[in-house]
């Protein structure tokens, strides 16, 4: 019961964490904003105030973008939180099995064409967020493939390594594109730094059904994650099918992954960090460790895109470039930490 408490009380500390950290992002920016301003605009919302332009700079520009940026965190805190959990690894991370390097390949590719998608649910991500979507799951299908190339039941050591190969593949490729289309350099690379400008309203729905239904997925799947942890033939003896369960949450959890990227584009640490500190709390079990971990992760991300936006404005800094600050040094840390015990399990 105590046990029950305290995670009750970790996870209504994070959730009310988010509040000020919106009302932070609201107020903050290359414009700021006073708290009578920002009630001005939600006056003029519901008809009974004249500050129009608030009303516009808070709910067409940075609500949808500081939802967008709960919405990012937490499906890569909830990602990498499975992934973790999938590969037992604790250095596992969302982007492991190559889908941020097939993100960047898609969107390089898409850059260097140029034009734009008019067609169906994607025309509002444009052509590079529809493509980094697509390029990050056939990356993690390419995995997969490569991973039962043998014909055996691939371990999640082999996952990796073939993770690992997609992803130096689709990195030289990224290379070779960029030398033969060097004018897309700059536009690239920062693409790669990650950034959640020019969010709207339809870019944030286009994106919202994926991030549910992998989510969905992972949070019903917590009895497959946690006999998992227990090794491959604890998991067999008890009627799981490693290889099956394997394949099925590894999609289930780059679909939200491969989402975010299309609108955020690789924004690295958050899904290392936030299990990592969600676990500090809440130990290994997923029931208890997937929910804190989502919360950390939107906590995390948020707080991370105002101080981008609001650190030296109006200059905004990139928002893989503030988590990459925080998680380096969290990195090392992990890396002492763990060498003290014995080293990563």
């Amino acid at each position: 019961m105590r046990s029950q408490r305290s995670f009750a009380l970790f996870i209504a500390l994070l959730a009310a964490a988010l509040i000020p950290a919106l009302l932070w992002g609201l107020l903050s920016g290359s414009v700021l904003l006073s708290p009578k301003a920002l009630a001005e605009a939600f006056y003029f919302l519901i008809g009974r105030g004249d500050n129009e332009i608030a009303a516009a700079l808070v709910f067409k520009i940075r609500l949808p973008r500081l939802l967008l940026a709960v919405l990012v965190g937490a499906s890569l805190g909830s990602a990498g939180a499975c992934f973790q959990g999938l590969f037992r690894n604790s250095l596992a991370d969302p982007y492991i099995i190559g889908s941020s390097s097939g993100a960047a390949l898609g969107a390089a590719l898409a850059v260097s064409v140029g034009g734009g998608l008019g067609f169906g649910f994607f025309s509002v991500m444009g052509l590079p967020g529809a493509c980094a979507f697509a390029g990050s799951l056939t990356a993690v299908f390419l995995a997969f493939i490569i991973s039962r190339a043998s014909g055996n039941t691939p371990s999640p050591v082999t996952l990796i390594l073939a993770g690992t190969s997609v992803s130096a593949f689709c990195s030289a490729l990224l290379a070779l594109v960029l030398v033969l289309k060097d004018r897309s350099l700059m536009q690239v690379y920062y693409w790669l730094l990650g950034s959640l400008s020019g969010t709207s309203w339809p870019r944030l729905l286009s994106v919202l059904p994926f991030m549910i239904l992998g989510n969905i997925v992972i949070f019903f799947s917590v009895r497959p994650l946690d006999l998992l942890l227990q090794g491959e033939e604890a998991a067999e003896s008890l009627g799981l099918n490693p290889l099956k369960t394997r394949f099925v949450l590894a999609i289930a959890a780059t679909l939200p992954v491969a989402a975010s990227v299309s609108v955020s584009r690789v924004i690295g640490f958050v899904g290392l960090i936030a299990p990592h500190a969600a676990r500090f709390f809440t130990g290994p079990a997923h029931r208890r460790l997937l929910p804190a971990s989502a919360l950390a992760g939107a906590l995390l991300c948020l707080i991370a895109d105002n101080l981008a936006r609001s650190l030296i404005p109006p200059v905004e800094i990139p928002l893989g470039v503030i988590t990459s600050l925080a998680g380096a040094p969290f990195f090392l840390f992990l890396l002492a930490r763990q060498s003290s015990r014995g080293g990563f399990r």
